[in-house]
């Protein structure tokens, strides 16, 4: 009796929670689009008011970090930025040099000078140097917006109620040509993850060695939104790095032997 109650019960919140979900959020997903073209011809303000295209921005081969928040938003963006900010702070790829950042508004009515405040905020969290000419804060109008926006699988609604957007949390990283490569969920991002995105989304061309034998043993998981590890790949590698040092360890006395054999009366003959 008391467990039909409980499961009566939890029935009960479920479809309550339910009815009181807003219907505009029905509309609010992410939906990948890997590989999908942005619209590089597409046009904005940056947050010194000067009219740019995307374009400018995929310029020198290096892959760019896409953010869609707006700056007005009492909550939800602010995690987002703040998780962007924790995530690359504890990564030595450096924007500007490595990779471009663009966070870009969805509100139509926020304005150069609400993106240039957001900057300011962001920047003096994150204390390091010439991210200012690596990490940029557009706005725009809808249309433009909305170009960007669909490209990437982005849903957003505006509920006027609330006076508020309705959004997802998440991170994009795209490649110097534009295309979408990775999708990273949620307002914490793993500084793994984002290094091995935006270095394979650079073909390999910026990064580390170390880097390069992780994107060996990873994966991107598209369900998942992160690497993953790939196991018969970290094997095969395991087993190379245990042939090796074992050939290293081999090695050594026959050296040795080859020396002292050679060694003779104070003198190599």
């Amino acid at each position: 009796m008391c467990l039909a109650v409980v499961l009566l019960s939890c029935a009960a919140l479920a479809q309550f929670r339910a009815e009181q979900k807003p219907a505009v959020l029905e509309e609010v997903t992410l939906e990948q689009q890997l590989n999908n073209q942005v619209p590089l011809d597409a046009t904005f303000r940056d947050e010194q008011g000067r009219t740019v295209a995307l374009r400018d921005y995929f310029v020198g081969g290096k892959p760019v970090l896409l953010a869609l928040v707006y700056y007005q938003c009492p909550m939800l963006c602010g995690e987002v930025l703040k998780g962007m900010t924790s995530t690359l702070t504890a990564i030595r790829l450096e924007p500007g040099r490595d990779f471009q950042i663009l966070t870009l508004s969805i509100d139509p009515s926020d304005t150069p000078l609400t993106a240039a405040a957001k900057k300011h905020a962001v920047l003096g969290r994150y204390r390091r140097e010439r991210t200012a000419e690596g990490w940029h804060f557009l706005t725009g109008e809808k249309p433009q917006i909305d170009l960007v926006a669909n490209a990437v699988g982005y849903r957003y609604r505006y509920d006027a109620p609330s006076q508020q957007y309705f959004h997802p949390a998440a991170i994009m990283v795209l490649t110097p040509q534009g295309r979408v490569a990775r999708y990273f969920y949620g307002v914490e991002y793993a500084s793994q993850d984002v290094r091995l995105g935006l270095i394979e989304a650079s073909q390999e061309k910026i990064g580390r060695i170390a880097d390069q034998v992780l994107l060996f043993c990873y994966r991107y998981d598209a369900s998942q939104g992160r690497y993953t590890l790939a196991v018969m790949r970290a094997i095969r590698l395991g087993g190379a790095l245990t042939v090796l040092g074992l050939g290293v360890l081999l090695g050594a006395p026959i050296r040795k032997d080859v020396r002292r054999s050679h060694w003779k009366g104070g003198a190599f003959r």
